[in-house]
């Protein structure tokens, strides 16, 4: 590296030790160790002769050009760059919070999914019911990695995959929405073939848990369907699907949510940063400019 000259360049970040997002599916898979899809801030920070904190970032001061972290002193800039990546939202259905498998952040989702592949890996009877809510690119991905290893699980045990069950389920009235007809035909075919149950037009409005017998627990997905994507009202139908694990995959948001950033939209300028709309809906765009402040990952995405 050749930094810049009269350029400092400094990256705050929760995590030393950083996953990237991208190869998620193939750890969930098995073909990756958890090392190989993390990144290694503290070598990175020394590889590109830039300054690391791990904290948290709870404010911006934009007229003193400030970054306020939990346990640290406010850090100057001149330039800053955001890159706070995001999360599932779970606002607007009930129980989510409490018994939903959120995929991001990957720490959190992590320790589920050991538990998960540790359960499987004990089965020996009974079937065990997978649901996936979301059906974008990223949630066909993740149900098709993780059926994939769990079943493998089974196999190599010497144990009947038919205890495993899938289910993806979508408001929808397609998968992968934002592809072509011919990707989304492939790709319901890969589903049907592998015995993935697709609800489409099934929006989850509920999450909760349901006594069974001999006291086990399993959770209930309460889903509203309809004859199309716009039915509502008497044309809609209310219906109950019942899962043992279900991850949720839909509606990306801001993950983290300092005063005057939250889900922002970055306007980039030759000599200032600053936030030009909020909403809470979308991912924020990262500026893509030389920066001498990095929130978050210290990796710079062009959009």
């Amino acid at each position: 590296m050749q930094p810049e000259p009269g350029v400092r360049l400094t990256v705050i970040c929760t995590d030393v030790h950083t996953p990237y997002s991208g190869m998620l599916p193939g750890y969930v898979s098995g073909h990756y160790s958890y090392d190989e899809v993390h990144i290694d801030l503290a070598r990175l920070a020394v590889f590109a002769g830039a300054r690391l904190y791990r904290d948290e970032v709870v404010g911006i001061d934009r007229v003193n050009k400030k970054v306020l972290c939990r346990h640290r002193p406010p850090v100057p800039y001149d330039c800053l760059s955001i890159n706070i990546g995001s999360t599932p939202s779970l606002s607007g259905v009930a129980g989510a919070d409490a018994f939903a498998t959120p995929v991001k952040p990957i720490t959190r989702f992590k320790q589920r999914w050991l538990a998960l592949l540790e359960k499987v890996q004990q089965l020996t009877q009974g079937v065990l019911r997978i649901a996936v809510v979301g059906a974008g690119a990223g949630g066909v991905e993740l149900l098709l990695s993780m059926q994939y290893r769990l079943r493998n699980e089974l196999i190599s045990r010497g144990r009947n995959p038919e205890l495993l069950q899938f289910h993806l389920l979508t408001a929808g009235s397609s998968i992968l929405p934002t592809h072509n007809t011919r990707v989304r035909r492939k790709f319901a075919s890969v589903l049907a073939g592998r015995g993935v149950e697709v609800h489409l037009n099934a929006e989850v409005t509920r999450r909760r848990k349901r006594r069974a017998g001999a006291g086990l627990c399993r959770q209930r997905l309460d889903r509203r369907t309809t004859g199309g994507r716009h039915a509502q009202g008497r044309h809609a139908a209310r219906r109950r699907a019942h899962f043992d694990q279900a991850d949720w995959h839909r509606h990306a948001v801001c993950r983290a949510r300092p005063p005057g950033c939250q889900g922002a939209l970055i306007r980039r300028t030759l000599s200032t940063t600053r936030v030009t709309r909020c909403c809470s809906t979308r991912k924020p765009r990262v500026a893509c400019w030389p920066a001498c402040l990095l929130i978050g990952l210290p990796i710079v995405w062009l959009r």
